[in-house]
Parts: structure tokens; C-alpha cells; sequence
């Protein structure tokens, strides 16, 4: 019943709706360049986490292999440092207050998916 209220007030006040809907927009360019599909892929699933990031965890794919990792450091190269800087700031600023604390921790959380997208995989913690 927490999640649930965590992630009422995240999607409203902690900037839920506006992560979501920006992910989704970068994953729609992403998409509609076709040579970055996977980006396109990294961004909806970050996208989908934003929306709703208490109750669930994101964790490395032991799959993913070396292309993905190329592809990370192209990310990061071009967006996951802004991306992740922004959550990282953003999260501090939450953090100021006893009410934002958890939010704070949601955007630390967003963090390394931002910053390093590529081979993870977004489970629930049940």
C-alpha cells in the first residue's frame, strides 16, 4: 500500500509524468532514426520506470555481451552523463526537504539506468 502511495505522489509531485513523457518523446526520435532503435528501446524502458519506480529495481542483464557495451558508450557519450547529472541534481534538491527524501532516492535510482541503459532489465522487488 506504501508503493502504491509513493508512486501516486511520485507520478504527480515528484516529476514522474514529466521523466516519463520525456524518455518517451527521446525513445519516438530514437525510434523514427532507425539506426537507434536500441536507444529507442533503453529510452521506453526508462521511461516506463519513471513512471512508476517504487516496488521495483533495475538490474544488470548477464546477457547483454559487448555490443551493448559499445552501445553504452556511445550513450553516455552523448546523453547518459546529462541525463544522469540531472538526476543527480534533481535528486538532492528533493532530498532538501523530509517529504522529498523518498523521491530524492527515486531519481538516485534513476541514476545508472540514465547514465548506463543498455543490458539492463527493470524487475519487480516481490
Amino acid at each position: 500500500m506504501v508503493r502504491l502511495i509513493l508512486n501516486v505522489l511520485w507520478f504527480i509531485f515528484g516529476s514522474g509524468l514529466l521523466l516519463g513523457l520525456a524518455y518517451g518523446v527521446a525513445a519516438l526520435i530514437c525510434f523514427a532514426l532507425v539506426v537507434t532503435i536500441p536507444f529507442g528501446i533503453a529510452s521506453l524502458r526508462l521511461a516506463v520506470y519513471s513512471l512508476w519506480p517504487f516496488g521495483r529495481t533495475i538490474v544488470t542483464r548477464p546477457g547483454a555481451g559487448v555490443p551493448s557495451g559499445i552501445a553504452n558508450i556511445l550513450w553516455v557519450v552523448l546523453a547518459g552523463w546529462w541525463l544522469a547529472l540531472a538526476h543527480i541534481v534533481a535528486g538532492v534538491a528533493q532530498c532538501v526537504t523530509i517529504i522529498g527524501i523518498p523521491f530524492g532516492i527515486a531519481n538516485f535510482k534513476l541514476v545508472p539506468a540514465a547514465f548506463w541503459p543498455l543490458g539492463r532489465e527493470i524487475v519487480d522487488l516481490d
